[in-house]
């Protein structure tokens, strides 16, 4: 049974797929620079890993300096260790706020200000499950964080993107935009900001359904262009991510979800198999691989029926543009 014969609404998916790629497929990336968002920690630091292993010069966008340096301190061992060949490891911190949609613009700036080309975008920071708040911009934290932050900084970057091409820009995601609720219809732009008309669950649903229509409505604007953009689920991955467990749903369930997550859960190198090969692998370009979806380890699935709404893609577009027009400090 191929992937795509899988019934949808299926969490199960991920543990029947084969493993399609290995660290051993990440080509030669010499000369290419990339860079990560979230990648002082888990899946990010995983991927940072791997590229700049293989000889990409590596931007660590994180909110944090002093967690990006010790990142930077520890990747640079690990490479030393794992991988005797590699290059010398061209590792830097970016600093980049999500929750802020006017520091992701000028994170943006401060990346273009050097000069250099952007071959690999990799939008992997996010949060779940979080309880209800409020970004710096007064929109509910999740979709700011997960979706709003990384519009911004993409489309900040996007132009060199391009210019820089053959490109690849990479979104997560996660099986959990399947688990949207109904009465959201996709997505309910009237109500974002309502913490009654929503759960903190529903909340990170949502969000990661912003991730794939953004992927999807980017990907069909950049159709005439070498710049491939996928969505990524990296599948069930111990990280920090489930951080806010205990304070949603108490100290028990915080115990338990340890507890499965240590025995079912893949390391962050594996986990980061998927979006690696999105973001590395020629396969990627010889089949011209464009606004899809990938559950591990790297095989493609269809995301929920409203994700492959155009009309939904481009309401979100226009209601993203809206906010930043709204939002951003000059």
């Amino acid at each position: 049974m191929s992937a795509n014969s899988f019934s949808q609404f299926a969490w199960w998916k991920t543990y029947l797929t084969p493993k399609r790629y290995s660290h051993n497929k990440i080509p030669d990336l010499t000369g290419k620079v990339a860079i990560v968002t979230g990648a002082n920690s888990g899946l990010g630091y995983a991927t940072t890993v791997a590229l700049a292993a293989h000889g990409a010069r590596v931007f660590l966008a994180c909110r944090s300096k002093e967690r990006a340096q010790e990142a930077i301190e520890n990747a640079r061992a690990e490479i030393k260790a794992k991988y005797p060949n590699a290059p010398t490891p061209q590792l830097e911190f970016l600093e980049l706020d999500l929750n802020d949609m006017t520091k992701s613009s000028q994170a943006a700036q401060d990346f273009l200000k050097k000069g250099l080309p952007l071959h690999i975008l990799i939008n992997n920071s996010g949060i779940m499950n979080c309880p209800f708040a409020l970004s710096a911009d007064g929109i509910e934290t999740q979709f700011a964080v997960n979706h709003m932050g990384h519009f911004v900084f993409t489309m900040g970057l996007l132009d060199r993107i391009k210019e820089s091409q053959p490109s690849r820009i990479v979104i997560l995601s996660s099986l959990a935009h399947e688990m949207t609720p109904k009465y959201m219809n996709g997505i309910d732009f009237d109500t974002i900001n309502d913490e009654t008309k929503s759960g903190n669950w529903d909340r990170y649903a949502r969000s990661k359904l912003a991730n794939v229509l953004f992927g999807k409505a980017l990907a069909r604007r950049l159709a005439n262009e070498k710049v491939w953009v996928n969505v990524a689920h990296p599948g069930y991955v111990a990280t920090n991510l489930s951080r806010s467990t205990k304070d949603v749903w108490g100290d028990f369930a915080d115990k338990m979800f340890r507890v499965i997550t240590k025995i079912v859960a893949m390391s962050p190198r594996v986990g980061a198999l998927t979006q690696l090969y999105l973001a590395t692998s020629p396969e990627v370009e010889r089949k011209d691989i464009r606004g899809r979806y990938f559950i591990p380890i790297a095989n493609e699935i269809q995301p929920v029926h409203y994700s492959r709404d155009v009309d939904l893609q481009e309401a979100l577009w226009v209601f993203s543009e809206k906010l930043v027009r709204e939002k951003i400090k000059a």
